[in-house]
């Protein structure tokens, strides 16, 4: 009976009855509208199996909430920064304890520190993050704790729990479960306690227990892959003393959901010096990442040229990464032959790195030499076949050499590796409008407003390319399934 109740509620109830859950829940992307997610409908996917929440029924939980997240987010079109995230939670979730490892990423355009993990696999990272944390053993701290709430299911347990209370409503209560396997903290417990005050207690012992687990299992995590554990207390002490100094409304939003203290922190440490002391080496690539977010995050790039300009005259972490921040901020500034002469000095020492032929290539499209780009990419993709950065600078390159057929397999192609990046269907589209393949971009542009959780405009947009398929049957039949396809969407979401 409690599990029939459980699979049929609609989130719709809860959203209106705990609209503070709501906002903490996206309130990594500064919007105050609730309105896409005041529709969603938890998918049924009928009995669990060891628990109240099946491992597929988070996974399709959590594709849901992304389509919604995105929807009202602003995320990072950076396939550069998205690659390199991507490859470091693989590398830490293949050394982890989590079972179903079907992750997917969103980077958040943020630059406030946080990361977050929902059910079924989202994990969350702020590019603000990256400026914060000092090194990659810092970053994978945090990814690391993340994915131990995925693999310990705090979730799932968490309504384990709630079931041997008192009656609570659940609808509140469910808010609150999605509020804390996104937050993890005491943001999650504000929002069970107004559905129940009576359990606020024994709830909020389990949530800081969940914590002290996840911190537990993060480390051994973060050891088995390879990173010094010695940076888990370290980034937290250097949190916590950022917040004492810090306003209300400018603690760290990493901080808000993930309380810190002076214990906690002393547990961490106590646990880190049960392993051997490393010497971690620094990672280039990370650098050069909080290089692209610093370059990314600067109000400017006149801004930003100065920013590096001074961390070279000054101190820096890194000195090929100031100097990579800097050819980035002098190509969006326009003056690219200083940037070219800056990326020489770089390529004189590791001429193939990824980072910098696309350096180079985007320079070439600043200066409108497209061609130029697109012989030095089609070169290193023969090295590197498939790969997604170097692909979709590619494609790029292609449609402004006004290639854009070629750009369209390329890109067609690729999808076929990375169907659920919007935006590489978004690129596609303008590519096909280019080379008019008309069905095909509204085609396209299904595809990506699906991805962003927009059924409404998905539907209009294949609606379209029906229109146009007059006795292309093979076609027509994939665009009738693609509308049933978002039908079944719909009724998940209640759009």
């Amino acid at each position: 009976m409690f599990k029939t109740t459980l699979l049929s509620i609609s989130l719709r109830q809860w959203a209106r009855s705990l609209p503070l859950a709501l906002s903490l829940l996206v309130a990594s992307t500064q919007s105050s509208t609730v309105q896409a997610t005041e529709n969603l409908k938890l998918p049924n996917l009928g009995e669990a199996s060891t628990s109240l929440f099946s491992t597929e029924y988070e996974h399709q939980l959590g594709r849901t909430w992304l389509r919604i997240f995105r929807s009202q987010a602003r995320t990072v079109d950076d396939p550069l920064l998205f690659d390199y995230l991507e490859n470091l939670i693989y590398r830490l979730v293949t050394h982890s304890q989590l079972e179903d490892r079907r992750i997917e990423l969103v980077v958040v355009d943020n630059p406030t520190i946080n990361a977050f993990a929902v059910p079924g696999g989202i994990i969350g990272v702020h590019n603000g993050l990256l400026l914060y944390a000092q090194s990659e053993d810092e970053l994978a701290t945090v990814l690391s704790h993340e994915i131990a709430h995925l693999s310990q299911r705090h979730f799932s347990r968490r309504v384990e729990f709630a079931k041997n209370q008192q009656p609570l409503n659940l609808a509140a209560m469910l808010a609150g479960f999605v509020l804390l396997a996104t937050t993890g903290s005491e943001a999650g417990m504000a929002a069970l306690s107004a559905a129940q005050a009576a359990a606020q207690d024994s709830a909020l012992r389990y949530s800081r227990s969940a914590e002290a687990e996840a911190d537990r299992v993060g480390m051994q995590t973060l050891v088995d892959a390879g990173f010094d554990p010695h940076a888990a207390p370290g980034m937290f002490e250097r949190m916590l003393q950022a917040s004492r100094y810090a306003g209300g409304n400018r603690i760290p939003e990493f901080l808000r959901s993930h309380p810190l203290s002076e214990n906690r922190i002393a547990d961490t440490r106590n646990r880190a010096r049960q392993y051997p002391k490393q010497s971690p080496q620094p990672s280039l690539q990370y650098h050069l990442m909080r290089a692209r977010v610093a370059n990314q995050l600067a109000d400017t790039p006149t801004e930003a040229v100065q920013k590096f300009r001074g961390e070279l005259e000054g101190s820096t972490r890194s000195v090929e990464a100031a100097r990579y921040g800097l050819v980035l901020a002098l190509t969006d500034a326009g003056r690219t032959e200083e940037a070219s002469l800056e990326l020489d000095s770089l390529r004189a020492d590791d001429p193939t790195r990824l980072e910098y032929v696309i350096a180079s290539a985007e320079i070439d499209l600043a200066r409108n030499q497209p061609a130029e780009a697109v012989q030095k990419l089609a070169q290193r993709l023969k090295r590197s076949p498939g790969n997604h950065p170097l692909t979709m600078t590619y494609a790029k390159a292609l449609m402004r050499d006004q290639k854009a057929h070629v750009a369209e397999e390329v890109l067609l192609e690729q999808s076929k590796r990375k169907a659920n990046d919007p935006a590489l269907w978004y690129l596609l589209a303008e590519v096909q409008g280019l080379s008019g393949n008309i069905i095909g971009l509204h085609q396209s542009r299904a595809e990506y407003f699906i991805r962003k959780g927009i059924l409404d405009q998905a539907e209009k947009q294949l609606n379209y390319a029906l229109k146009l398929t007059g006795k292309d049957y093979p076609t027509t039949a994939r665009i009738t399934q693609r509308l049933q396809d978002i039908a079944d969407l719909r009724q998940q979401m209640e759009i």
